[in-house]
């Protein structure tokens, strides 16, 4: 049965003022990226193109050079010197070979380089060779995926196409299926396009303007062909209504359980970072009656394995059922799917091959939405798109008979692939805290900005956390442009509200699936002899100082605990939390409770593996929105001496004879969070230049 339905419109980006003249490198990086910018046409770091053109080499002679995406590329922001250059007329001889492995062909490839410094070639370079026209674009369409995702695909194109497309039946690319593809366009002249079952689209052109539009006219045909035929209700109806009105409540207590047994999943793992969609695509998916069964046919396009893997893990509970169901599905759910990985391996391994993480890379919970983690936001973000663009597949391809993926063979081949590892080789090794989340309270300036600059800089995503909520928002920002992808998030809080503190841990959950960090830094300062000191005083030091560490350490324990993974707090203290303050009585009994505070809960927290440590600081006045106010003017009076001459007189008092910074203050705690102080816990460390009075060895 087919509903009507609205007329899907492909736009096309390409502008005559904007693109460059000729039809050379630069045209092909302008092409790419307008493939890219669309990505129902080319998953993300997904699909390559390439043109053909003459240059001068080294020594002056004509050459012509293949330029080809290179090997990680994505292209819808790679740029000239994305592409790699082969001399085509070495390359050419390759197609009347009767085989070749993908080792020889690699290794072939490397020494037609045109030019040097450029990445290795794409894994589908050979294609592109092997076509016989000037500019080729191979994308993975999602409206072409799902035709090539039907039992009846090649029928199904014939129907569209009659004769201007050729059907190739699945084959892990390489040697063979480049050179099929390029039999198929030689030996058919009047072929505009070739499908590749489970896989994509190629399609070409005499210029740049004419490949890109005769990509998007092939597509457009077999989306009009799609919304002809699309059924009403693909999925068969819904299990669930929409996105649950305590949705947040729900995800606040099953990420961090989902992020502790996906980090426990192998011995040594990086904890992840997890991301929610509940968009209006994905729910009708997640919440569908069919789902539960469709969601483990397979992937829809080879692309998608590395950051989807095979299958998703799909949670079967309705919402009725509550919250500590809700926690042990997901429990279960998540050490079914190690076991059931673990043998997809042992099936399909070869020798030397080495398993994966075995826990999921998307999660499907009916009300709640789809959850996806990545060893940082962008891997999360990577495994959100591909699986959003995996979900229209299979609904277009419900509505043309059924939806087929590959065999677990098949999608072992593809996942396991050196050529496909190879890209991962690319990345730079994650640096000690790749994939923890931070939450530092205070970092809208002074000492709580500069850690949380420190730990961003060695991988952490940051949640700041403070009463300066737009300062706050600066910070992140700042991180976020300086970093990547969703590096850092703000939140507004007041450490002495508790339902501020434990909203901004829920914040940090539905950000980044958990905390893994958590540095007590904010604070106020006062000074009075004794009998100044007011009441009020005295209570707002306590509040803050010591209330408000004890409410953030509290929270961190509870979200800790239901990780299941360890973690670590880290408070800020001073030198008045080991030594007698003069006229700064409130203050510095405060921070001597923030001191064993510390120590105290290092006690509770060490058969959990969390760690509880202290940096005692003393004397920063760079960046610190604490002396702003009278706290300045109170400390020199107190030394007897000029406001201004207060840094003087701290670096003078010191053994080392030198003032100390917030980053100074930063260094310390990104040591006692990082695995290096992996057995320190009730620890203290002074960043005081050396105060005697304050020594604590």
């Amino acid at each position: 049965m087919t509903t009507t339905q609205p007329k899907t419109t492909i736009a096309n980006r390409w502008n005559d003022a904007e693109a460059p003249q000729g039809d050379g490198l630069a045209s092909l990086t302008y092409r790419s990226n307008l493939l890219g910018a669309d990505r129902t046409l080319v998953n993300i770091y997904g699909g390559n193109t390439s043109t053909k053109s003459v240059e001068k080499d080294h020594l002056g002679r004509d050459v012509t050079v293949l330029w080809v995406k290179g090997s990680g590329s994505d292209i819808a922001s790679i740029t000239e010197k994305g592409f790699a250059g082969l001399k085509l007329d070495e390359v050419l001889p390759l197609f009347d070979r009767p085989s070749m492995t993908d080792e020889e062909m690699t290794a072939y490839l490397d020494r037609t380089a045109f030019e040097v410094g450029r990445p290795r070639q794409s894994i589908e370079t050979l294609l592109h060779a092997f076509v016989p026209a000037k500019h080729v674009d191979h994308t993975h369409p999602d409206a072409i995926i799902a035709i090539a995702c039907t039992p009846r695909g090649p029928e199904i194109m014939r129907e569209i196409y009659g004769e201007r497309a050729a059907w190739v039946d699945y084959i892990r690319p390489g040697f063979t299926l480049s050179q099929q593809i390029g039999a198929a366009v030689r030996n058919n002249p009047g072929l505009e396009a070739v499908v590749m079952g489970k896989h994509g689209l190629v399609t070409w052109g005499d210029t740049s303007k004419e490949s890109y539009d005769k990509t998007l006219r092939i597509i457009g045909e077999a989306q009009a062909y799609l919304d002809a035929h699309a059924e009403a209700q693909p999925f068969g109806g819904a299990k669930v209504q929409g996105v649950m009105e305590n949705a947040d409540a729900l995800l606040a207590a099953v990420l961090p359980v989902l992020r502790g047994a996906m980090k426990a999943s192998t011995p040594n793992s990086r904890p992840v970072i997890l991301s929610v969609d509940t968009s209006a695509p994905v729910m009708e998916f997640v919440n569908s009656r069919a789902a539960a069964d469709l969601s483990q046919v397979g992937a829809a396009c080879p692309d998608h394995l590395v950051h989807t893997k095979r299958v998703p893990l799909y949670l079967d509970w309705t919402p009725e059922q509550g919250q500590d169901a809700l926690i042990a599905a997901a429990r279960a759910g998540v050490e079914r799917f190690k076991t059931e990985y673990a043998a997809y391996f042992d099936e399909n391994r070869t020798d030397g091959d080495v398993m994966f993480t075995p826990a999921p890379r998307v999660v499907l919970i009916p009300g709640l939405g789809m959850v996806n983690s990545g060893p940082d936001a962008m891997g999360a973000e990577v495994s959100r798109q591909l699986y959003t663009r995996a979900i229209q597949v299979m609904k277009s391809a419900s509505s043309l008979g059924g939806f087929v993926s590959l065999s677990a063979p098949e999608s072992y081949a593809i996942e396991y692939w050196p050529l496909e590892l190879y890209k991962l080789s690319l990345k730079p090794a994650p640096k000690a805290l790749e994939g923890h989340v931070a939450l530092v309270t205070g970092a809208a300036s002074g000492i709580g900005r500069a850690i949380a600059q420190r730990l961003s800089a060695d991988g952490a995503h940051i949640v700041i956390a403070d009463l300066n909520a737009d300062g706050g928002q600066t910070v992140a920002d700042e991180l976020t442009k300086a970093r990547g992808f969703r590096r850092a998030t703000s939140t507004g809080m007041n450490v002495t509200e508790e339902a501020q503190v434990q909203a901004a841990y829920r914040h940090a959950i539905l950000s980044y699936g958990g905390v893994d960090i958590a540095v007590n830094n904010a604070g106020i300062a006062s000074s009075a002899p004794i009998e100044e000191t007011s009441l009020e005083m005295w209570n707002r030091n306590q509040s803050i100082l010591s209330t408000g560490y004890f409410l953030v350490a509290r929270e961190a324990f509870i979200l800790m605990k239901s990780q299941g993974t360890g973690g670590n707090l880290v408070f800020i203290g001073s030198k008045n939390s080991v030594a007698a303050g003069k006229n700064a009585a409130a203050y510095s009994t405060a921070k001597a409770a923030e001191l064993h505070l510390a120590r105290c809960l290092a006690e509770e927290g060490g058969a959990a593996g969390i760690r509880v440590n202290s940096v005692l600081p003393d004397g920063i006045l760079a960046g610190s929105s604490i002396w702003d106010g009278k706290w300045r003017a109170e400390r020199a009076a107190t030394y007897g001496i000029a406001p201004d001459k207060l840094e003087e007189f701290y670096r003078a008092r010191t053994t080392l004879k030198v003032n100390v910074l917030p980053e100074d203050i930063a260094e310390a705690t990104y040591w006692l969070a990082s695995p290096a102080a992996a057995k320190t816990t009730g620890g203290v460390i002074t960043v005081d230049g050396g105060v005697p009075t304050a020594y604590v060895r």
